[in-house]
């Protein structure tokens, strides 16, 4: 006899959950601002208690928090998946532009979120943190790739820190204005901005280097 069957069952129930809650929750705070949304109010949009709430998140800035958490796990799993003799350019590009294009493709989902998050000063505080933590990651990611340590060579830690900054100005721009809909594609935006970093990125190491 087995519990797995029971075991997965029970993590898809929790998967629900959690995802019934967050959508709930980003769903109010677009349409009232953070600010005004209390844990209740998720709890009774999604249909459960305030304590089933806080079985899932400490907090509502935590509903907000793995949101972003996301990004920075596609971003790093890209990273680690582009063929190893990729330019840093590129390899760069395309796992910045993994959270982008999931902004592009989910729009009417996605854009209230980023605008709450951009214009939210605690939850901007929170996004400036994971941007930090995210730079980590791809600095440490980048180093294995090009034989280089961060801690010892400034390159890779310089190389994420400007694919980062590439991707907060690509962010800001793809959701600045009021309006539900936004003209520009992020991923297109993304391919101007590195278009002005590849020569850094891909330049030669430093002399002494």
């Amino acid at each position: 006899m087995t519990t797995r069957p029971e075991s997965t069952l029970a993590q898809r129930k929790r998967q629900l959950v959690a995802t019934e809650l967050t959508e709930t929750a980003l769903q109010l705070f677009a349409l009232k601002g953070f600010a005004a949304v209390t844990v209740d109010e998720i709890a009774t949009g999604a249909g459960v208690s305030k304590r089933t709430f806080f079985r899932y998140f400490a907090s509502k800035e935590d509903v907000v928090v793995q949101f972003l958490a996301g990004m920075g796990a596609d971003m790093r799993t890209a990273l680690t998946g582009r063929p190893a003799a990729e330019r840093p350019s590129e390899a760069l590009r395309h796992a910045v532009s993994v959270p982008l294009a999931a902004c592009g493709d989910h729009v009417e989902r996605v854009l209230p979120v980023v605008r709450l998050i951009l214009r939210t000063p605690s939850l901007l505080a929170r996004f400036l943190e994971h941007q930090a933590e995210w730079r980590e990651d791809l600095a440490e990611e980048l180093g294995a790739r090009l034989g280089l340590d961060p801690e010892a060579d400034l390159r890779p830690r310089l190389a994420a820190g400007m694919a980062l900054t590439a991707f907060d100005a690509v962010l800001r721009r793809w959701s600045a204005g009021e309006g539900a809909e936004v003209t520009e594609d992020p991923v297109a935006l993304l391919g101007e901005a590195f278009a002005v970093l590849t020569p850094a990125l891909d330049g030669p190491a430093p002399s002494g280097a």
